[in-house]
């Protein structure tokens, strides 16, 4: 796909996202999906962090020292899946051509189907918890709704890392 059309940015974010310096990190379907796995724990372990801090009784910010290498890791993370799917949710609809435009609506949609359940699955555990508890747990509320409202923001990253169809083998030899 020529980018001769395309503005500066938009050229320079397709250079950044179809980079190959990373790409044993996501050169088959089973390390995207080892990535993408490392993504949600190293997201649950920080949503398990801040949610800790904010249920505390008391302040404990030495908690913030080990989530700083839990977000680097995180960020890095992001960054091979973005890399593994050569941008399909960061570059902007121009700068994708029709396979790529079609991957990223197959990808809204499985993401969209998984968060339908994944909401179910929040309001059942809160209904519930109301019902044995005769309240809901107002603590618990707050924090599970970030914990949904990360997942819905994420979901499509994680979606379009497990589906990204892997690299056609290069025609040439190695030299």
């Amino acid at each position: 796909m020529t980018t001769d059309h395309l503005p500066r940015y938009d050229r320079a974010m397709v250079r950044l996202m179809n980079r190959g310096e990373g790409r044993t990190l996501y050169a088959s379907a089973r390390r995207r999906r080892v990535v993408v796995a490392a993504h949600v724990a190293l997201t649950a372990a920080l949503g398990g962090l801040m949610t800790y801090l904010y249920l505390a009784q008391r302040e404990q910010w030495w908690l913030l020292v080990p989530m700083v290498p839990l977000l680097l890791a995180w960020m890095f993370l992001t960054g091979v899946i973005n890399s593994a799917t050569r941008g399909l949710l960061e570059l902007r609809e121009r700068a994708l051509d029709e396979r790529q435009l079609t991957d990223r609506a197959r990808v809204g949609a499985l993401a969209h189907r998984a968060m339908t359940l994944l909401l179910l699955a929040a309001v059942a555990v809160l209904l519930c918890a109301g019902a044995v508890l005769g309240a809901a747990p107002t603590a618990y509320a707050a924090p599970l709704l970030i914990a949904v409202l990360v997942t819905h923001w994420l979901m499509p990253l994680w979606v379009a890392g497990t589906t990204a169809r892997d690299e056609p083998e290069d025609d040439l030899p190695h030299v």
